[in-house]
Order: structure tokens, then sequence, then C-alpha cells
């Protein structure tokens, strides 16, 4: 015989199930967001070091082209995160775009292989590093071999 009441005391309703998944995925969206507002703040503060506008970090693919000049990479490479849409062969090119940019933006602040990996695995906190830190902005080989 069905007992109503024994199941609804013991099992979770499908309206609980949703609302605690609604209330798990609200809290990792505002975590998520904080992240990020800290990441632009800090990527201002590493613009304004390097002698750009902070302003630029805000605009989406533009920001990434700025970085990019910062590091010394050639702007154009941002055109290789199209590649990420092709499965396995765009990640292996996104992976070794992201350890190359790592470097070389660590190197362009005069930090080491550490930071690099800092940079390539807590990036949000290393931005934040860079920019409110000591760390001052040194130029790329290019720009120093210019001067």
């Amino acid at each position: 015989m069905y007992n109503q009441s024994y199941y609804s005391s013991y099992g979770s309703t499908d309206a609980e199930i949703l609302a605690a998944a609604g209330g798990i995925l609200a809290v990792y969206s505002v975590i998520i967001l904080a992240i990020a507002v800290v990441e632009l703040i800090g990527m201002w503060k590493m613009f304004t070091k390097a002698g750009e506008a902070g302003w630029k970090c805000l605009i989406p693919i533009y920001n990434l082209v700025i970085l990019f000049k910062v590091a010394g990479i050639s702007p154009w490479l941002v055109l290789c995160y199209l590649l990420a849409f092709i499965p396995f062969i765009g990640w292996l090119v996104m992976l070794g775009l992201q350890i190359y940019l790592a470097i070389n933006l660590s190197k362009a602040f005069g930090m080491g292989n550490g930071f690099a990996a800092g940079l390539f695995f807590l990036q949000p906190i290393f931005i934040c590093i860079l920019g409110f830190g000591k760390a001052e902005y040194q130029g790329t080989p290019a720009t120093a071999d210019a001067e």
C-alpha cells in the first residue's frame, strides 16, 4: 500500500532540489562576479603601470590585444583564440598561448618563472599582485632594445 506521508517525510521533492540548485548557482555566480571585478581592477592598475590607459581593460577582446602588447607578444595572436572552437588541437594551442603569455608578462614586469606559473594557475590573484604590488613595468625585450 502507498503511504504518502512516509515518502514525503524522507524524500526530497523536485521543487526542493531545484531550490537548492538555484541557491548554489546564485552563490557561485556572485563569487565568480566578485573575482572578475577584482581581476578587472587589478588589470586596470597593471595597464596603468605599463603606460596604457586603464579603461582599455573593460572592453572584452581589446583588453586581450592590449595585454598581448604589454607582454611583448604580437596582438595578432589573439586570433588564435578562435581556434578554441576546434576540439583538442584548438585547446592545445590555447594552452600553449596562455603559458607563453604568462611567461612574457612576468618577464615584462621583471618577475621570474615561478611568478609566471602563478599567473598561469591563479591569474586573478597574480594580476592583482602586478597591479597593486611593487612590480615595475620594465618593458619587453623589443622595447628595451629600442631605448
